[in-house]
């Protein structure tokens, strides 16, 4: 609460006064009192109304009006705007603490150059953060994360007990030491992880930035930018934090930005500044004196939309998302600009979409869980009845004991004993749940991981980029995935648009023949045609058909008027800053490469103003006047520019989408058009980008009479799209057609194959993007994921809860018209489930079918009761395009399969639009592109083509997931083989909690002599080799059903260690009863029992791994048979004399290794335990594949043959699109540049280059 001191230093500084100062009253109380007396100001009025049900403490007007009572009687809040106090505004918060976040999330309010002001809303610096630790919380925090494994929870428990001396029967050491090493290690792999973090969020805070300071532009860090400093941002530079756009370089303060990290969109995208702010342009005394007020909404993360309001000079103007620079933009064609900040750090719009970072743990990492929590009821229950045995034996023997074996003071019945000897043989029993279990894990996870950092072919070299394991936590997840959710731009394309091919007056340029006529596959070593008689060419531009260069260099007419119309039809803005090197700056790279292409046949488009186009037309600088432009939409698909050229002719030239065109198309065209349309399909065929261009030409009193209706039409207040669109029309009709454009959306090498290869994995593969939906499904089609034979591909594209619903059930309907009946299975299945949530089965379709949906209908299927029937319907079908989607849209599409499918996920993209995504999925995957390297950091794995996620999953995750199968299997049933014989024990000693082994073995088992050959068998097995794991992708097939380590799984393994555990205690048993050793001397003694049986058990587990590892190395070979040495050799120096002898209280075992494995039928003892404990095993081994044979084990059966009869593999051939399916256009995303063009704001100051008449061009 503030002082009234402080309220009048404020108030003065401000310039303000109160009009009124009271407090504990209500509202209409307060303003019926004042009223008498006097007025109030129009503030003090909407503070007073705001607090009508609560105290107020004083008013601070500063308007300087104050209004009669009547005035306030007649006026409601909601029309009482803007005119308050901005002293006020600024103290509320600290007036009113009770509804401080409230207020703050209402709406944000800040001044310019005015640090101290905004200091008051405490708003967060420009400071980044994606680590989760600091030096004081990761201590903490880490243990917290550690604890939630119940394996380590039940450690800290037992840790607890063994500190009790009257029930502990081992030391205490002996669990923390081990505890102590499983915690750090994992704190420090964390600890190692979140440092990586760290260092990536201090590379991007300490960027340098120039900010406006004391009016000098002071160079900066980005994490010290605050919410109302005005920054200046340069040319090819990121947009620092989200500013409001003041001034430019370029004329009426337009910005041309790229705004790829945010929506994955690599084409132009243009801001301008409003005119009040423009005109300060780059004077830094104007920008410093600036002290504008804004009042906008709170952070959010809609990344297309924005409102406010700027106060200046006592006037208000409305501020849009067209005059917002969004952080993670890139300046582009723009020298320089100055921009005030209005969202800074986490506040900014790319971290609101950057999605909640979340502690990520495999399925099988849950699964352990519920089997610890298994095995510690197992346990409870095994140490209840060994408690009943206990005192049932003290009840009925243990009083003839007791005169050399007396009880402890503190036992005063058999009941208190029993007690006591349960929870002494919860502690010998608690290696049913070994500790070293999970440092095995993290050991292995680590080993594996650098596998993927280790491996060659999936480095990168022209980037110098390693495939990157950012996460140690989820190797094996990736031997798991069902569904890929993949972005596209960037993604599954390199994002870069290729002129291929060309159709131009029923001619097909493009291809490549030999001598022979036959048409040759382009490749590097195909000759490139030879630009260099053009000055101007673009040196990175690569075309191979001769003919059409000759044709040019010919002066063939329609040649020279194609590409005439490329270089003119069109909204590209250039840049010239050294002569002739030309930069175009597009707003789709369509349109990028069309002009470029057209620049290097001789048409060069050199600069525009916004009523003449300058051209350089084989070496001749010509001058166009630009009459109209007709802008493209998404409805017309089309877009149209009308020149008058040097020759006095008026002239029509259009491109669009063949669909449109032809309908346009003056009669005499049938036959051009035909031909034409045939190249077109071949075209599709190559999963080519389409478009038809035509001219007209226009007589110049039409010309007149249509402009201005055109002009009317323009200037028209209401309904003026419709009449534009058909003033548009008159004009766009009786064209003469001229050819059509083939443009290559590049894909990334081997997307295609990859994407095949995962679908014969049975990994489904969406497309979440932000693209049109044009765009998306092109590539869809090139990709090969959506095909023309498929049985059907499905549209949903309703604006209604209802449309989309009914459009949902068709599609599922004509997939599997049994799932819509109450009598299917999955049906009754759901509802059988009275609530969420609850997993739906999977559903085999009928055929292969396609599912195309754009953003504005998955906005009303992700709610309520259409995401189950979205999910259903999505689910079965073999390729889903979701096109047009935000950043949180694709975030909520994983969570929905995540939630109602048992599965796999893994989100895979490389923009900031798709770290949310990324974030969501079980697996994230970040491809270091052309996007910026927000996604990378905040993924799992990483590397730099989408290709290499084929070698990721079939070859590591599969590894990696068989190999911790296998090890979970073995750890479990060693351990269960080496702790149930003390059950069997107890009933022969009395229930006393006496140990079967030595201490020291217990120590050694799991620590030295069993964890080498296990880590051994996990860090090198393989099934097969990488090579025959790619070319058989159905091997991925058991880690997506979870077949390898399952709750069925792990109880044949406890089946198998009882079984184990029987045969290990009673064959020594049996041996060591009434036996002697050959000279006459007994041998059925405690200690001698012991050596045999850990020795069996020793050899029994040896021999198990052996049988388990497939892929032998000399380093398995070293753990396995070494470890078996090593225990020999350490038992003969625990039992030596001299041991035993100095620590008689430690080592007391004296001679038994020497005495009794000298013995004959001791090693036949060993042997026969062995065999019985090995042979069923390799029984059901041999077995399994011809009884209960799994769709893998004939994989397995097909591979194993042709490793006998070695073939050839087959080579990957390149894929095409065989099909018919053309994109209709080619064009932006957006409306385009015409209106912005034709009004003069581009024109920029004229180039010294361009008024030199000619370039020479050499025949």
């Amino acid at each position: 609460m503030l002082t009234g001191g402080a309220r009048s230093e404020v108030g003065s500084q401000w310039g303000v006064v109160c009009a009124c100062s009271r407090s504990g009253r209500r509202a209409s109380e307060r303003a019926s009192t004042l009223g008498r007396n006097l007025r109030l100001c129009c503030a003090c009025v909407e503070r007073c109304v705001k607090m009508e049900d609560g105290g107020v403490d004083g008013c601070v007007p500063t308007c300087g009006e104050p209004y009669p009572l009547s005035f306030l009687e007649g006026r409601r809040l909601k029309k009482i705007l803007w005119n308050y106090s901005w002293y006020y505004t600024a103290m509320w918060p600290f007036e009113s603490q009770n509804n401080d976040k409230e207020s703050r999330e209402q709406e944000r309010c800040l001044q310019a150059n005015n640090r101290a002001f905004n200091a008051i809303f405490r708003y967060p610096n420009n400071t980044i953060k994606t680590s989760k630790y600091n030096i004081f919380n990761f201590l903490p925090r880490n243990l917290f994360e550690q604890f939630q494994r119940l394996a380590n929870a039940y450690f800290l428990i037992l840790l607890f007990l063994q500190l009790i001396p009257q029930i502990s029967s081992l030391a205490w050491y002996t669990t923390v030491i081990p505890l102590m090493v499983v915690l750090s290690m994992t704190g420090v792999k964390d600890a190692i992880d979140d440092l990586k973090r760290h260092r990536s969020d201090n590379k991007v805070n300490n960027r340098p930035v120039l900010v406006l300071m004391n009016g000098k532009v002071e160079k900066d860090k980005w994490m010290n930018v605050q919410v109302g400093d005005i920054i200046k941002l340069e040319n090819n530079h990121f947009v620092t934090a989200d500013v409001l756009l003041l001034s430019s370089s370029e004329p009426y303060s337009l910005a041309y930005i790229e705004t790829a990290e945010l929506d994955g969109e690599t084409n132009l995208k243009v801001k301008q500044a409003i005119s009040v702010t423009s005109e300060m342009e780059n004077n830094l005394e104007l920008l410093s004196a600036f002290d504008g007020q804004v009042r906008c909404e709170a952070p959010n993360n809609k990344l297309d939309k924005f409102a406010g309001i700027l106060t200046y000079r006592g006037k208000k103007y409305r501020l849009d998302h067209e005059k917002l620079l969004l952080r993670g933009c890139i300046i582009r064609n723009t020298d320089w600009c100055y921009g005030l900040v209005v969202y800074t750090g986490p506040d900014t719009k790319l971290m609101q979409n950057s999605g909640k970072s979340t502690f990520k743990r495999t399925h099988l990492d849950h699964l352990m869980n519920v089997l610890v929590l298994w095995i510690c009821l197992l346990l409870g229950s095994m140490c209840f009845i060994l408690a009943i045995g206990h005192g049932i034996w003290e009840s009925k023997n243990g009083y003839y004991f007791q005169t050399f074996l007396p009880w402890e003071e503190y036992v005063s019945s058999s009941f208190v004993s029993a007690i006591l000897i349960f929870w002494s043989y919860f502690i010998i029993l608690n290696t049913m749940v070994p500790i070293s279990l999970y440092v095995s894990v993290e050991m292995i996870r680590l080993g594996n991981s650098y596998y993927i950092n280790w491996d060659r072919k999936m480095f990168y070299a022209p980037k110098n980029t390693p495939a990157q394991a950012r996460t140690t936590t989820l190797n094996e997840e990736l031997g798991q995935v069902k569904y890929v959710f993949s972005d596209k731009t960037g993604t599954l394309t390199q994002n870069i648009m290729i002129f291929k091919k060309c159709s131009i007056n029923g001619n097909f340029y493009g291809n490549v023949y030999d001598v022979n006529g036959r048409s040759v596959e382009i490749s590097e070593k195909t000759e490139k045609v030879d630009f260099s008689y053009n000055k101007l060419a673009d040196p990175k531009f690569s075309f191979y058909d001769k003919t059409l260069v000759e044709a040019v260099k010919k002066g063939d007419h329609w040649v020279h008027l194609f590409f005439l119309s490329l270089s003119i039809c069109h909204t590209v803005m250039t840049e010239e800053r050294v002569e002739g090197e030309l930069v175009y700056q597009a707003q789709s790279p369509d349109e990028g490469a069309l002009v470029t292409a057209a620049r290097n046949f001789g048409f060069v488009f050199r600069s525009r103003t916004s009523e003449t186009i300058i051209m350089v037309e084989m070496g001749e600088t010509k001058v166009y006047q630009l009459l109209a432009i007709l802008d493209f939409n998404n409805v017309r698909k089309r877009m149209s520019v009308i020149v008058r050229t040097p020759e006095d002719r008026v002239m029509l030239l259009c491109k669009g989408a063949d669909t449109i065109i032809c309908q346009l198309l003056h009669p005499s065209c049938r036959s051009l058009r035909d031909v034409t349309m045939e190249h077109l399909d071949d075209f599709a065929s190559e999963g080519l980008r389409t478009l038809m261009v035509a001219y007209r030409e226009l007589d110049d009193t039409f010309f007149r009479s249509w402009s201005k209706r055109h002009s009317d039409a323009y200037l028209s207040l209401e309904d003026r799209e419709d009449k534009l669109s058909n003033v548009y029309q008159e004009v766009e009709k009786d064209l003469k057609l001229l050819g059509a454009t083939a443009i290559e959306d590049k894909l990334q090498d081997g997307v295609p194959e990859t994407i095949i290869t995962l679908s014969k994995a049975k990994i489904k593969v969406w497309v979440l993007t932000g693209d049109k939906q044009e765009t998306a499904v092109n590539i869809a089609y090139s990709c090969n994921m959506l095909e023309d034979e498929m049985d059907g591909v499905f549209t949903i594209e309703g604006k209604d809860n209802e449309t989309i619903w009914q459009e949902l059930r068709f599609a599922r309907h004509k997939m599997k018209p049994e799932s819509l009946l109450e009598t299917d299975p999955v049906n009754i299945y759901l509802t059988t489930k009275p609530q969420k949530p609850f997993k739906i089965p999977e559903e085999e379709p009928n055929g292969n079918y396609g599912l195309i949906i754009n953003g504005c209908s998955l906005a009303y299927a992700l709610e309520g009761n259409l995401e189950l029937e979205l999910v259903r319907t999505a689910s079965m079908c073999k390729a889903v395009i979701c096109c047009r989607m935000t950043p949180l849209q694709k975030a909520q599409v994983v969570e929905l399969v995540k939630r109602y499918k048992k599965v796999v996920t893994l989100a895979i993209g490389d923009g900031a639009n798709d770290v949310s995504m990324i974030k969501a999925a079980h697996v994230g995957v970040g491809i270091s592109g052309q996007e910026g390297m927000q996604a990378m950091l905040s993924s799992d794995f990483s590397f730099s083509q989408f290709h290499y996620l084929e070698r990721l999953l079939l070859v590591h995750g599969r590894w990696s997931y068989n190999r911790m199968c296998k090890f979970l299997s073995y750890f479990f049933y060693k351990n269960f083989a080496f702790t149930l014989v003390h059950f069997w024990y107890a009933f022969f000693s009395g229930f006393s909690a006496q140990t079967v082994y030595d201490y020291w073995f217990i120590t050694f088992y799991n620590l030295v002599y069993t964890s080498l050959p296990i880590l051994g068998l996990s860090l090198f097995d393989q099934d097969v080799n990488e090579t025959w794991s790619l070319r058989f992708p159905e091997l991925y097939e058991p880690g997506q059903l979870n077949l390898y380590f399952n709750k069925k799984e792990f109880v044949k393994c406890l089946m198998h260690g009882i079984y184990s555990s029987l045969v290990l205690f009673f064959v020594p048993m049996g041996t060591v009863y009434d036996s002697v050793r050959d000279d006459g001397k007994e041998i059925s003694d405690y200690q001698s029992f012991s050596l045999m049986v850990q020795t069996s058990l020793l050899w029994v587990v040896t021999i198990q791994i052996a049988l388990e590892t497939t892929y032998w190395t000399i380093i398995n070979h070293f753990f396995i048979w070494g470890s078996l040495g090593f225990y020999f050799c350490i038992l003969f120096l625990l039992y030596s004399d001299g041991l035993c002898l100095m620590f008689p209280n430690v080592f007391q075992f004296l001679g038994v290794a020497r005495n009794t494995l000298n013995q004959p039928h001791i090693w036949l003892s060993v042997v026969l335990g062995v065999v019985l404990c090995v042979l069923p095993v390799i029984g059901y081994q041999f077995l399994k594949p011809l009884l209960w044979p799994i769709s893998v084990d004939k994989v397995l059966k097909r591979i194993h043959e042709c490793m006998r009869s070695p073939q050839r593999p087959p080579a990957r051939s390149k894929l095409k699109h065989s099909g018919y399916h053309r994109s209709a256009y080619a064009f932006s995303h957006q409306q385009g540049f015409g209106a912005l063009i034709t009004s003069g704001k581009t024109l920029k100051s004229r180039s010294p280059f361009v008024f030199k008449n000619s370039y020479s061009f050499k025949n």
